[in-house]
């Protein structure tokens, strides 16, 4: 027991003398004051240096390099390019998930008598699909005829 409550001592001693320490340091000390102003240290800060030309050339000079203008060659591989990866509802389904065919049956209904009291019913032709559900082929599978 002496032991732990020399260490919670020796523990509330350092914290003291570190809060008085702290307090003890003036401000002006910490942190000087120069000569410089603000816009100053930003001038430096943003002419990367150099000092006798002024940060704003410097930076129009930056932008005006990167703002280039595109030739029609540049437009048009970009638009070719942002087509392959652009997604939409149209490329998302008929690109990725091509529907497989699904040929549609025509049925004839004869004219007949229908219902509890017959009543005629005119012959008519209807469309639906040879199969129940409508089937996609997978991401890269192949739908070409062999």
């Amino acid at each position: 027991m002496p032991r732990r409550s020399t260490n919670f001592a020796m523990l509330g001693l350092v914290a003291t003398l570190m809060y008085l320490t702290g307090c003890a340091t003036r401000k002006e000390k910490l942190l000087p004051h120069g000569p410089a102003t603000m816009l100053d240290v930003w001038t430096q800060n943003t002419a990367g240096g150099l000092a006798n030309v002024r940060p704003s050339r410097v930076l129009a000079d930056a932008r005006a390099s990167l703002r280039r203008p595109l030739t029609p060659a540049d437009r048009d591989a970009a638009v070719a390019d942002t087509m392959t990866y652009t997604r939409n509802a149209e490329n998302e389904v008929d690109r990725l998930f091509v529907r497989l065919p699904n040929p549609d049956l025509i049925l004839y209904v004869f004219p007949h008598l229908a219902g509890e009291h017959p009543v005629p019913v005119p012959g008519y032709s209807t469309v639906f699909p040879l199969y129940e559900h409508v089937q996609y082929a997978l991401p890269g599978e192949r739908t070409e005829n062999y």
